[in-house]
């Protein structure tokens, strides 16, 4: 069986920072990348919120570097999936799907949370040419232009307020008649000229071209059954997002919405030695550099806790 110091369970800028930091530390981590390496930075296009890129930087390149900086250091890179991981006992013992197992005396969980989508076809295909799953990662590139958010959650609310910053106008699209958000949001959403709401409809069709992306929705009123096209510049996707922690089968604490809990100030979840960092502790921000930061205290922690116990 392999034995290693430290296993990273996934990648995107937070197990990459994780993997830079241990690498660093001379650790010599294992990278299990999943079927989605890079995370969802890998579907994004121009990323203009990430430190040190006052021109912005292409998602798919700002991981493929942070990658290359890490395994510049040691780091080393599994392209498999985790199917089961036991967290009873130390070292912990970790299987992957292409049957190797691994025996590890740390663990750093950062498989991510995935966007929730509608189902539609081409809309993953479309995510960055006028669909998207986050709104403070591409709110500005709808500047002057007509949005759609899909929601009735707090989420879909604080994304339509941020979006109608740039967007000339913002249309909420829910199934129901009623939002679910918090009383604050949704009234803060109301008083807001630029959004309007279009209730008891979902989207049943993109429409789209190969030069513009989105150009287009087909919408249907689920109690007249009666469709309607809206033209759209961009598609929103408000509808929550699921946190990758199915392999984990409940021996990890998770918060009521299924993520994570660590103990904060530190990365710490409750099996000591199982450090967790990125969206798969954090529904709040959900952002590339928070994830990196989470990801260097995730590493951090790795180093210490081995050092304590005498590595």
């Amino acid at each position: 069986m392999e034995k290693r110091d430290v296993v990273i369970i996934g990648t995107g800028p937070a197990g990459l920072t994780a993997a830079l930091y241990t690498a660093r530390a001379n650790l010599k981590p294992l990278v299990l990348e999943g079927h989605e390496p890079g995370g969802q930075l890998t579907l994004t296009t121009e990323v203009e919120n990430f430190p040190g890129f006052p021109d912005g930087v292409m998602g798919p390149e700002l991981i493929g570097n942070i990658k290359k900086q890490a395994q510049k250091f040691g780091a080393e890179y599994r392209s498999t999936k985790v199917t089961d991981a036991n967290l009873k006992k130390r070292p912990f013992i970790v299987t992957c799907e292409d049957g190797t197992t691994i025996e590890a005396k740390t663990i750093i969980i950062s498989t991510g949370a995935s966007a929730k989508f509608l189902g539609l076809k081409n809309e993953k295909e479309l995510t960055g040419r006028g669909v998207s799953t986050c709104a403070t990662c591409d709110g500005f590139f709808y500047r002057d232009k007509i949005v759609h958010v899909v929601g009735g959650g707090d989420t879909a609310m604080e994304d339509s307020n941020f979006i109608s910053k740039f967007a000339k106008k913002v249309y909420v699209v829910h199934r129901k008649d009623t939002l679910r958000a918090s009383k604050p949001m949704i009234e803060r959403a109301k008083k807001n000229p630029k959004i309007e709401f279009i209730w008891d409809t979902e989207v049943t069709e993109i429409e789209h071209n190969a030069s513009a992306g989105v150009t287009g929705i087909i919408v249907k009123n689920v109690k007249t059954g009666k469709t309607e096209q809206r033209q759209t510049d961009g598609l929103f996707y408000a509808i929550g997002h699921t946190p990758n922690t199915s392999f984990l089968k409940g021996q990890i604490e998770l918060n009521e919405h299924g993520f994570i809990k660590t103990r904060a100030p530190h990365p710490d979840t409750n099996v000591e030695g199982v450090f967790a960092c990125g969206d798969v502790q954090d529904s709040y921000y959900r952002q590339a550099i928070t994830a990196a930061g989470s990801g260097c205290q995730a590493g951090m922690r790795a180093e210490r806790f081995l050092e304590e116990h005498g590595h």
